[in-house]
């Protein structure tokens, strides 16, 4: 509790109080409550009761745990790329990710006072990164903040009115600042993507079209890569998404995170998953889910 401003503190501690008290309807969540992480986890639960968690770990602890049934956590953004390391962060928890959010982003500037010797603005690094061309336009340095909501109760803390935040409108409204800006990312089409973590065992829910989500690690071997991605192309199996990254202090880049379009159990996906375990070390299914954009 101590990690969160002072303003937040009687908010997060009603908040995960009702959560604690009816687990099955806990939804995790990262950052202070009005972040849009709470945003996202209110649209998709809209009768969940969300658990503000001050770090990206303890939200998925909190599902491991029992204390919430599910988490919602953000991993790309339309304009700054990566959010949250899914591949590092969902392999240890023992989670599955179980459906997936497009949360549309909107940024607002919000402090004590006016906008008259504003020097800084306060926020998630991710944030600050969608913004940048605004705040530099605008002469306010960027100041990192775990997220986006608790950089706001933190400027309500400090009621310094050379400081703003960056964060969600409902963010001014929670700790009683003024909005000063709205709508000021450097992109009209702000978006990122979430997704629902649950405990392993539970079976894809929805109708489809889906998408599965995985990892695997290529064998050191010439053009593995490109011998273990033939499998999709030539089963017409879309992928949508391939990221490498690189594990503890290696520098080889031969662990890779990836979306395919389809589920198990599917003739053409099982043929393309097959032939990528056979060029692999490796291969882990992270989950099965319900598209929420169609891909193809």
């Amino acid at each position: 509790m101590d990690n969160y401003a002072a303003p937040a503190r009687p908010i997060v501690e009603a908040m995960t109080a009702a959560a604690l008290a009816e687990p099955a309807r806990a939804v995790a969540f990262q950052g202070a409550p009005g972040a849009n992480s709470h945003v996202a986890a209110t649209e998709v639960f809209p009768d969940g009761l969300p658990l503000p968690c001050f770090d990206f770990a303890d939200a998925l602890e909190a599902v491991k745990t029992g204390k919430a049934d599910r988490a919602i956590i953000p991993i790309e953004n339309s304009l700054h790329g990566r959010v949250a390391d899914i591949h590092f962060l969902l392999p240890e928890s023992g989670l599955v990710i179980t459906g997936e959010h497009f949360l549309s982003i909107r940024h607002a500037l919000m402090a004590t006072g006016g906008r008259d010797g504003l020097v800084e603005a306060m926020s998630h690094p991710q944030a600050l990164g969608q913004c940048r061309h605004w705040l530099r336009a605008h002469g306010i340095r960027p100041i990192a903040y775990a997220d986006t909501a608790g950089a706001a109760a933190r400027v309500a803390e400090m009621n310094d009115p050379r400081v703003a935040a960056l964060a969600p409108p409902r963010a001014a409204e929670l700790y009683g600042l003024n909005l000063l800006a709205e709508d000021i990312s450097d992109g009209e089409r702000n978006m990122t993507r979430f997704v629902v973590l649950a405990r392993g065992g539970q079976p894809p829910v929805g109708d489809g079209p889906w998408m599965t989500s995985l990892i695997f690690e290529v064998k050191n071997i010439p053009a593995a890569l490109y011998k273990a991605m033939g499998g999709f192309a030539t089963n017409g199996v879309n992928m949508t998404k391939l990221e490498s990254y690189q594990r503890g202090s290696s520098f080889a880049a031969t662990e890779f995170y990836c979306d395919v379009v389809g589920r198990p159990g599917e003739a053409a996906f099982d043929r393309a998953i097959e032939e990528l375990g056979f060029h692999s070390k490796w291969v882990r299914v992270l989950g099965t889910y319900a598209q929420a954009r169609q891909r193809g």
